[in-house]
């Protein structure tokens, strides 16, 4: 389904998602206590089918995090770590990722991390876009996409999927970042860029 965006618009949505890696690097830097870098090697547009492949297998347990969009633009955008990373990162804010404890972490640090893609796509595009609160679970990847895409009423076959590197000194993590517009929400985004098919 890449072939519904030219090279030029991938590139403006890559450029938009490098300037929310940079606030979300600082964000996570100060909650964490340590340097944090996040770089974004890869960037598509596919069908949900080939997200999730992607992503990883149907059946590989990961952490999501979801976080609603609202206002101009309405979607989901969801975070998803191996359950390792999950409690590697939990391991140093020094709780427990099957914890209640770790389980808010989690969210907090989804939290950041969507939030700043989320304001970097508002203030390039002029959207009036916020986040809603965070939500997490812990499963299948196949089961969390499917729940996930059943809240996107009326969506497009098309997520953004865009896979991150989050080096937190020295200690490697991956995150996958999906985000999932409503029907014409990715068109929407590109004509405030001035790539409007």
């Amino acid at each position: 389904m890449s072939h519904h965006f030219t090279e030029m618009q991938l590139d403006a949505l890559r450029e938009l998602v490098n300037i929310g890696s940079g606030t979300a690097s600082t964000s996570l830097s100060g909650m964490l206590g340590r340097p944090v870098d996040i770089s974004v090697p890869a960037a598509a547009a596919l069908s949900f089918a080939d997200a999730i492949d992607t992503i990883g297998s149907a059946e590989e347990e990961v952490t999501g995090v979801v976080l609603g969009v609202v206002g101009d633009m309405e979607g989901i955008v969801l975070l998803l770590m191996r359950t390792a990373d999950a409690a590697g990162l939990c391991g140093l804010l020094g709780v427990d990722a099957d914890s209640e404890m770790g389980r808010s972490a989690l969210m907090e640090i989804g939290n950041i991390v969507g939030t700043s893609y989320i304001n970097a796509l508002a203030q390039m595009t002029g959207l009036a876009i916020e986040p809603s609160p965070p939500q997490a679970t812990t499963d299948m990847l196949g089961a969390i996409v499917a729940s996930v895409l059943a809240g996107v009423a009326g969506a497009e076959d098309v997520a953004l999927v865009l896979d991150s590197d989050l080096d937190v000194e020295g200690e490697d993590c991956s995150l996958s970042f999906l985000m999932l517009p409503t029907r014409d929400g990715v068109q929407e985004l590109l004509g405030r860029l001035g790539l409007g098919s």
